[in-house]
């Protein structure tokens, strides 16, 4: 049990980061508990975070979920999205606020709070996965042009299409008439799901040219969108597929077998 406790204890550092979140719920909650005479809001933002963050870190709690739930070793941090945390911790600082009588304390109050947001934050636009926008979609410009070369006009059937792994995210994002063979749950590693395209396309160095169209006629797709930078062992053209076009770094093959069939 002790074993089971500190992974709990681990996975609960880990979802607060510099625990300074944690730290404002905590006392956040103390405060609601003490001071909020309403008995709903005191259940909900005082109560009931604590009750979680204790229930999180029972033992009973993850044996429960990991037997319940297939991935649930791996997603059991996700118990900590019941708790409204930021909800709590707002309501209780203008609570707070609106107590305080004398507007000099409430102006002395005012830049602490602020303080507080600067040390225990962190300026998202300085993050490494943070980028300015290309278009109104907001995903990667070069995404939109192959899309827009691939997908089907009006009333006709959706295209499947093998897209590399840095693009599956964001292409039904766009455009839902465009199918893929795989998607997040292949990039996402720890699932551990096996996809026949993804072994051919993703998982070796060198890809064989063969072994990847077989995959993917198996599966129907229309369209391979290859980065140019990836190795090839053949060539996709003398496995029958067609150079539709090569777009910021991608080449768009073909495939006329998959496409009478489709059609």
């Amino acid at each position: 049990m002790y074993g089971i406790f500190m992974e709990c204890w681990v996975d609960l550092k880990l979802y607060g980061g510099n625990g300074a979140i944690l730290a404002l719920l905590i006392i956040s909650s103390i405060y609601l508990i003490a001071s909020e005479k309403d008995l709903k809001k005191k259940i909900l933002f005082g109560i009931l975070p604590l009750v979680i963050l204790a229930g999180f870190l029972l033992p009973i709690t993850k044996i429960v979920y990991v037997a319940a739930f297939e991935d649930g070793k791996d997603t059991y941090y996700r118990i900590m999205w019941l708790i409204p945390t930021y909800v709590t911790i707002g309501y209780a600082a203008t609570r707070a606020l609106s107590r305080v009588k004398r507007d000099t304390v409430r102006r002395c109050l005012l830049p602490v709070i602020l303080l507080i947001i600067v040390v225990t934050g962190s300026f998202v636009y300085t993050n490494q996965y943070m980028q300015r926008a290309e278009n109104a979609y907001h995903i990667p410009q070069n995404v939109i042009d192959i899309v827009d070369e691939i997908a089907p006009a009006e009333g006709e059937p959706r295209v499947r299409a093998a897209f590399p792994s840095e693009l599956v995210h964001f292409v039904r994002q766009y455009n839902t008439d465009i199918l893929m063979p795989f998607g997040r749950e292949m990039v996402v590693t720890q699932w551990d799901y096996y996809n026949a395209v993804y072994e051919a396309m993703e998982k070796p160095k060198v890809i064989d040219a063969k072994a990847l169209v077989e995959a993917t006629r198996q599966t129907k797709c229309t369209y391979i969108v290859m980065p140019d930078n990836r190795t090839i062992k053949g060539s996709l053209t003398d496995e029958g597929l067609t150079i539709r076009a090569n777009i910021d770094g991608y080449t768009i093959y073909e495939d006329p077998q998959v496409e009478a069939f489709n059609g």
